[in-house]
């Protein structure tokens, strides 16, 4: 359950369903097998695992959902090749050329037929809200993962007002004059990774892992009008991550004393882990973003919508 990646989302008006009302919501719309003839299933898991029911876990204003997509695998290739071969078979017993419209419900033909021994692919993507700092927090580095989850919870609930976290000063040059000046604020310290961009020529990047990022060649680099698109940082001795200039955070790890704290009390059942896991991780987490949208000027507030 420990985040690994996060993209951080804000509401544009305050999240107002409690945790049983979020869990009456999408128990429409339960995660459901594919049938043998779908492409993709979406829908919603217990956060606490398959032996659990409930699709919501709340602690305090913080409530944690998951979703899962399943998605059968059928490579392009597989298709593509049992279409030729059914179009070059037609083509010799009809002494006939196959044209395009045909070979497309050819493909169809072909891609329902495979699909029931096509292999699935099960994602599942944990998020949670915090109504209280008005944040949706989504464990994973893709955008593309994190808007088909917000777009679930959209069909669910009709309406899910949240856009992409924005702050006052823009974070690539921020980071940027961590790097010139060798030092960060808020409780941040420069790590041994970063990736520096020219805004000017597109395809210009270097990335740097493993490395003393207070080397001649990173200040010649930042000389010659680099910026940083992300940097590596440890924030308070209590985690460390790659922090992205569209605030994304990637490469996320809690050290030691933050999982032994989860520890401290002895839970005797999983749920009871769980809840322990999220609390201090929550409680961690909650440190993080202040002191990002602090050392980035305050978070912007966003415009009101729907």
């Amino acid at each position: 359950m420990w985040f690994k990646n996060i993209r951080l989302y804000q509401f544009t008006r305050p999240f107002a369903l409690s945790a049983d009302e979020l869990e009456q919501k999408l128990s429409e719309c339960p995660f459901q097998p594919c049938s043998s003839f779908e492409r993709s299933r979406f829908g919603w898991v217990s956060p606490l695992g398959k032996d659990a029911e409930a699709l919501t876990h709340s602690l305090g204003q913080c409530i944690m959902v998951c979703a899962r997509k399943d998605e059968k695998l059928l490579p392009a290739s597989v298709v593509n090749d049992a279409v030729n071969e059914k179009v070059e078979e037609l083509e010799a017993e009809q002494s006939r050329k196959v044209y395009r419209k045909e070979k497309l419900q050819i493909k169809d033909d072909v891609t329902a037929a495979l699909l029931p021994r096509a292999f699935s692919r099960t994602r599942k993507v944990f998020a949670y809200i915090d109504a209280q700092a008005g944040l949706l927090v989504i464990n994973t580095s893709s955008a593309s993962a994190a808007e088909e989850l917000i777009s679930g919870l959209r069909e669910c609930l009709g309406s899910m007002p949240v856009v992409p976290a924005d702050v006052q000063q823009a974070p690539a040059a921020v980071m940027t004059g961590w790097l010139q000046a060798q030092v960060a604020d808020g409780q941040f310290e420069i790590s041994e990774n970063c990736e520096l961009i020219n805004p000017a020529e597109d395809g210009n990047s270097i990335r740097c892992s493993g490395q003393d990022l207070t080397a001649e060649e990173i200040s010649v680099h930042l000389a010659a009008g680099k910026q940083v698109r992300k940097l590596g940082v440890v924030w308070n001795q209590s985690l460390s991550c790659v922090l992205a200039d569209d605030l994304t955070i990637s490469r996320l790890r809690f050290e030691d004393m933050i999982l032994e704290k989860a520890q401290e009390a002895d839970a005797e059942t999983a749920a009871q882990q769980f809840d322990q896991d999220f609390a201090v991780m929550n409680l961690t987490l909650s440190g993080l973003f202040n002191a990002l949208f602090a050392v980035f000027g305050g978070a912007r507030a966003p415009d009101t919508q729907g």
